[in-house]
């Protein structure tokens, strides 16, 4: 069975400043690549599963880089359509203890933004894949961003891929005139692997989750209530994953997350995260690495530890993309999270 995974959404143009400075302390910008959709794509290639990332962009140089940053970490770039518009920006000032991490979006009028119903050759995208991966995000840029997503599943469901969604609720994006809870659930009746946290159940779905992320204990038993509410209302998913991040300061989180297959409720190891290097494309990489192990591992328990210590090990490094392979993620799992030289 194939195992190639599309994914599908829009990357932008990442600006930081270094190290932990604030916005133009000093007058440089780290620059990089980032998207939420993209970052699944290249945890799962340097997992060594095949991957294939749609988006839509202009033809300018800027554009021709991540094309070929893509293709170095070994990514499927041959379905992404070039088209009018721009591509989008996102300065990220990184926090750091009790100063909280701040994203400042510039992406109107991007290429993806403007895109439509039928500007993806979907049979092309598809072609040879067995899973399809979007998220939230798309759908909140612009209204023909979130027809082109709900366009995507519908054809995908068609094929028979397997669909997942991470809901990756976005206030600041939400801004053409809907809501997310106007949209998001009739994208979600299409979606086999749900992933989301609380926020995005309740602003994307509108079910509630009575939790309190600031009081450094989680009850596992409203995440069990939360995830049994989810799967009640779309009778179409197979399971939901959900990360379960304990936010003690910018710096210092808890990081665990638990799934409900509709079987049972299983809960992953907790990592406590005390020195976060950079959290962003965090949830991401939970999410490729869940699907890697939904489609490699033996167990639902398995897939869900793999993919909460390849996130656990994304906290460690700068930039959106997960840099870790398969065997370094397992070696957290085996107890090596001691920090110690490999020589």
């Amino acid at each position: 069975m194939s195992k190639l995974v599309v994914t599908f959404g829009e990357i932008m143009l990442r600006l930081a400043p270094p190290g932990f400075e604030r916005f133009l302390q000093s007058p440089q910008f780290a620059a990089t690549f980032g998207g939420g959709e993209a970052n699944v794509a290249v945890a799962l290639a340097n997992f060594g599963n095949p991957a294939r990332y749609v988006t839509v962009l202009p033809s300018n140089p800027i554009a021709d880089a991540f094309v070929g940053e893509l293709r170095r970490f070994g990514v499927d770039t041959s379905a992404i359509v070039r088209s009018k518009g721009r591509m989008g920006i996102y300065f990220v000032e990184p926090g750091a203890n009790q100063r909280p991490s701040k994203v400042v979006y510039d992406r109107e009028n991007s290429a993806i933004a403007l895109a439509k119903p039928g500007d993806v050759d979907w049979n092309k995208a598809f072609d040879g894949a067995s899973w399809f991966h979007v998220t939230g995000i798309t759908p909140a840029i612009s209204q023909g961003a979130a027809d082109l997503s709900l366009e995507s599943v519908r054809v995908a469901r068609e094929k028979g891929l397997t669909v997942s969604c991470d809901l990756n609720y976005r206030k600041n994006l939400w801004k053409y005139g809907k809501s997310a809870k106007e949209v998001m659930p009739e994208l979600f009746k299409s979606v086999d692997v749900g992933i989301a946290n609380e926020e995005d159940c309740q602003m994307s779905l509108g079910i509630q989750a009575d939790v309190d992320v600031h009081s450094g204990k989680l009850d596992g038993e409203q995440y069990r209530k939360l995830t049994d509410k989810v799967l009640a209302q779309y009778p179409n998913l197979k399971m939901l994953g959900v990360t379960l991040r304990e936010s003690f300061s910018a710096s210092h989180n808890g990081w665990s997350a638990c799934l409900n297959d509709r079987e049972q409720f299983i809960v992953s190891r907790r990592y406590d995260i005390t020195h976060i290097v950079d959290r962003v494309g965090g949830g991401d990489s939970f999410a490729g690495g869940l699907i890697y192990g939904l489609l490699n591992l033996s167990s639902h328990q398995e897939a869900l530890e793999f993919a909460v210590a390849a996130s656990c090990l994304k906290h460690s490094i700068p930039g959106d993309f997960n840099r870790f392979t398969v065997d370094e993620v397992k070696g957290l799992l085996k107890g090596g999270g001691s920090g110690r030289v490999q020589r």
